[in-house]
């Protein structure tokens, strides 16, 4: 009798289980409303956006020097360090003077033997003129002086010329920098022998602060500039923003400073040169970047959201808006460009508009939706909760117990039978 009685128990259980189960889908089957769909939202608003262009580029130092020797000789002292700052006339290196300083001790005697014969030409000059005024003296003796004089005074120039590059030449045995800036690693150490005008350079002095980016535009972006009103100048010369090669911005924006007139016949490219400053020497010569550079500005256009924006079978891009009834609107749209993670729409979207931006595989237009505004935590990539995830909780907890029921009928069954 007890057996009985808990099989009997069990069998109502699986009864009122299933029965509990069934009657909501039951229900709905018979005449209940399904509610609106919800839906992502994002309400949009018309502003003045600024066209930029993501080029690539290379920094290059603004200004670079090879220093060569410019006399033959050997090194005799390196006197800057590699890598440090070095100012305009600070020396490098120093070569041996010896040859030189002999070299310009003959070219002052020479020059004060000049000047003696010019003295003795002049006093001589001086004594023929006066020797004609007497009538004493020919005039072809007071021309052969005046001469002599003349050729004396010529001696001396050469001389003084002779002197001149004899001092140069001494000059340049200590190296100088031609520019300010950092200097490079040193190809030569002391003891080497340079000679004038080689094609290896001693060191190379570069210019870091300011420093150049060289990006390469494509003429015909640079064609669609001119014939929209636009300069590429007047338009470069806003804030141009620098993302480094590990993906950081650079703190510093810069300026358009040059654009070559001339279009690569292999590439059809122009290179514009811009300018940024490097106080902390940042940036390096060779480094490749990427550049945000303006291009223009669209008034009253419509940033619309990457994700909210389709293509239809045409490829057309369209876009489904939520209407002052909560009905869904299919708009074909006219896309400028892309900014970021927006379009720029000029036609098709308006200020106000609703656009979905989740749920729109579950949406057709005219259908009624139920729409959530995103919130920001949405928009920086948080997964949207979703709205009926309750109710999915409860399904398969349901199931659960339909399952359960199932599987204790056939052991009831199973011990009716042994009985």
């Amino acid at each position: 009798m007890l057996r009985g009685l808990t099989r009997n128990l069990r069998l109502a259980t699986a009864a009122l289980v299933t029965a509990a189960a069934t009657l909501p889908a039951a229900a709905q089957e018979q005449g209940g409303e399904q509610p609106p769909q919800p839906v992502t939202v994002v309400t949009l608003q018309a502003s003045d956006v600024t066209l930029t262009s993501t080029l690539p580029g290379r920094v290059a130092a603004s200004g670079v020097a090879q220093v060569r020797p410019q006399v033959n000789g050997i090194i005799t002292d390196r006197t800057f360090e590699e890598g440090a700052e070095v100012e305009q006339g600070e020396a490098l290196y120093r070569i041996d003077p010896a040859v030189y300083e002999a070299a310009m001790a003959a070219a002052e005697a020479s020059l004060a033997q000049a000047e003696a014969t010019l003295s003795s030409a002049q006093r001589d000059a001086d004594r023929q003129e006066e020797l004609r005024q007497r009538n004493v003296a020919s005039q072809q003796n007071l021309d052969d002086a005046l001469a002599a004089r003349d050729v004396a005074e010529a001696s001396v120039k050469v001389a003084q010329a002779n002197l001149l590059s004899a001092e140069i030449d001494l000059e340049r045995t200590t190296i100088r920098a031609p520019i300010s800036g950092s200097a490079g690693l040193s190809e030569v150490t002391k003891g080497a022998l340079v000679t004038s005008g080689q094609s290896t350079a001693l060191t190379t002095i570069r210019q870091l602060d300011p420093i150049y980016v060289d990006v390469t535009q494509s003429a015909a972006e640079m064609l669609r500039w001119r014939r929209s009103g636009q300069d590429v100048e007047s338009e470069g010369n806003g804030l141009v923003t620098l993302t480094l090669a590990d993906g950081e911005t650079y703190e510093h924006t810069g300026r358009l400073a040059a654009a070559e007139p001339y279009v690569n016949e292999q590439t059809g490219v122009i290179v514009l040169r811009l300018e940024f400053p490097n106080p902390d020497q940042f940036l390096l010569p060779g480094m490749y970047v990427q550049v945000e550079m303006p291009q223009g500005t669209v008034e009253d256009a419509i940033l619309a959201p990457q994700e909210g924006v389709t293509r239809d079978r045409r490829g057309r891009p369209v876009a489904m808006v939520v209407n002052a009834e909560n009905a869904v609107e299919s708009r074909q749209l006219t896309v400028q460009r892309d900014q970021g993670n927006a379009w720029v729409v000029t036609d098709g979207l308006a200020a106000g508009d609703r656009v979905i931006v989740a749920g729109l595989q579950k949406v057709s237009e005219g259908m009624t939706v139920s729409p959530q505004e995103r919130t920001e935590a949405e928009s920086e990539g948080a997964a949207p909760e979703a709205p009926a995830a309750e109710g999915a909780a409860e399904a398969p907890a349901q199931g659960a117990a339909e399952q359960g029921a199932a599987e204790a009928a056939p052991a009831d069954t199973a011990e009716t039978a042994t009985e």
